[in-house]
């Protein structure tokens, strides 16, 4: 049986403690992974001062090149898996998909968006670093934009804690090597794969193995890595997000609750939005925090709900290897479970429709060749106040309610992403200010759309580096 060990500083480490990632359709296992505990983690964590002390002697152009490399490994290359086995980019897509219930063309895409960051990483740190010269992290000081600037690493290790829904969110921490700092994951439960061949790709293309911890560990070591790495990148639902809400050192990535606005001077254009709109509901399988999960409109709430419904509602399942698979498989089952229960729990509140169930011709959860999904569901409020208006699932969901403009944004409460269709300039300016709007899209630009020069969810430059001042005579 093919094993994926954890790695100590990048040195292979088989516990005598493994766990099983099995075939979520037919509880075939699939590889087993090393677990290690709390307290390995622990004693690790203070070694990454040796691994920084490594990554700092790596010149900021030879890095760029070398994650280069790394994103063409990662796309095309056989890399090794665990002791003695490799790869290929077949069976990741193919193990990938097994475990975590991403239908092959949905791994493809976001096997794409991850190695894009490594092909386009020189244009990634000139958005989170707006501009600054690279190799000033080389010397430590230079001049940006005429003034003498230092910056200093606040943390000798990035800790992350991934989830199992998305390998796109892999992305975001592959900077932080660029940046020189190593990184200490936690890889999710049904998804070592990803950051695994992320790991071995830039080993590979020539980033020293010291600078990767690879921890598979339970809750206890998750919470060491947040405690003891002075910074953090931290993906989960509310219940595991919420507790380290305020700690400055810790990036949450939780719900995004992210909304599609539609201006008074264009809603009677609505018709014209809907692709947009489907779009932003459905790509990805609806499992991104990018998502649209809300659409706030001044009025045509009923009738935009219809329309959407219409288009998304008869989607269903289909094999994994199908192209034109538009949703993911749940690989735990009772969180399919789970969602169904709580939307229906929510339709049995007055003013709510779930629109699409007569388009859907079957229950909103399927059972297909062994995998379990949940069909789209577009969910229309008479109010915003409804306890689904405002909800957000990983899957395509989406609630259409109307609020009048002038108080969408004293109601819609934070969001990650917020696409605002209008021309209304003073609408725009209230947009811009606003501080429950993470990245705003004016025009009908699609939730998920991701621009790669601006960063894509908090700027982890900023949340690794502090400037200084410094005076140089």
């Amino acid at each position: 049986m093919a094993h994926i060990p954890a790695l100590r500083r990048g040195t292979n480490y088989q516990s005598l403690d493994k766990v099983d990632v099995a075939n979520h359709r037919t509880g075939e296992k699939l590889i087993e992974v090393s677990q290690v505990n709390a307290g390995i983690v622990r004693r690790d964590l203070p070694k990454f001062a040796e691994s920084r002390a490594i990554l700092r002697q790596i010149p900021m152009k030879k890095m760029l090149e070398i994650c280069k490399k790394a994103g063409q490994l990662f796309l095309e290359g056989t890399l090794p898996l665990g002791d003695g086995d490799t790869q290929s980019p077949q069976q990741y897509v193919e193990y990938l998909s097994a475990s975590s219930g991403l239908p092959h063309v949905m791994v493809r895409q976001n096997m794409t968006k991850v190695a894009h960051v490594m092909l386009e990483m020189s244009t990634i740190l000139a958005g989170l670093t707006r501009g600054l010269d690279l190799e000033i992290l080389d010397r430590g000081h230079g001049k940006h934009n005429g003034s003498p600037v230092s910056f200093y690493p606040v943390t000798q290790a990035l800790g992350i804690v991934l989830p199992s829904n998305s390998p796109g969110v892999n992305s975001l921490w592959i900077p932080a090597i660029a940046l020189k700092i190593p990184v200490v994951l936690k890889p999710g439960r049904e998804e070592p794969w990803t950051p695994y061949r992320i790991i071995q790709a830039l080993v590979t293309a020539g980033i020293p193995k010291e600078a990767f911890g690879f921890y598979p560990t339970d809750h206890e070591g998750a919470g060491e890595i947040l405690k003891h790495c002075e910074r953090a990148l931290l993906f989960g639902d509310e219940s595991t997000t919420s507790r380290y809400a305020n700690n400055p050192g810790i990036q949450i990535h939780g719900p995004g609750r992210s909304k599609i606005l539609i201006g008074e001077d264009v809603i009677e254009d609505w018709p014209k939005f809907i692709d947009v709109i489907a779009d932003s509901i459905c790509r990805n399988g609806g499992r991104s925090c990018v998502n649209c999960s809300g659409v706030i409109v001044p009025k045509y709430g009923k009738e935009i709900a219809e329309a959407l419904a219409k288009k998304l509602g008869p989607i269903s399942a289909k094999r994994p290897d199908d192209a034109t698979a538009a949703l993911s498989a749940f690989a735990n089952i009772k969180m399919a479970d789970w969602i169904n229960e709580t939307i229906e729990d929510g339709l049995k509140v007055p003013g709510a429709e779930d629109v699409a169930a007569k388009y859907r011709g079957g229950e909103r959860k399927q059972v297909f060749e062994g995998g379990t999904y949940m069909r789209p569901t577009i969910v229309h409020c008479e109010s915003f106040e409804h306890p689904l208006a405002n909800r957000e699932f990983l899957f395509p969901f989406a609630a259409v309610s109307e609020i009048p403009q002038a108080e969408m944004l004293n109601k819609i409460g934070q969001s990650l992403v917020v696409t605002a269709i209008t021309k209304d300039e003073a609408f725009k300016d209230a947009l811009l200010i606003s501080p429950l709007i993470d990245r705003l899209n004016l025009g009908t630009v699609p939730t998920c759309s991701v621009s790669w020069d601006q960063p894509h969810e908090g700027n982890l430059f900023e949340l690794l580096y502090r400037q200084r001042a410094i005076l140089v005579n």
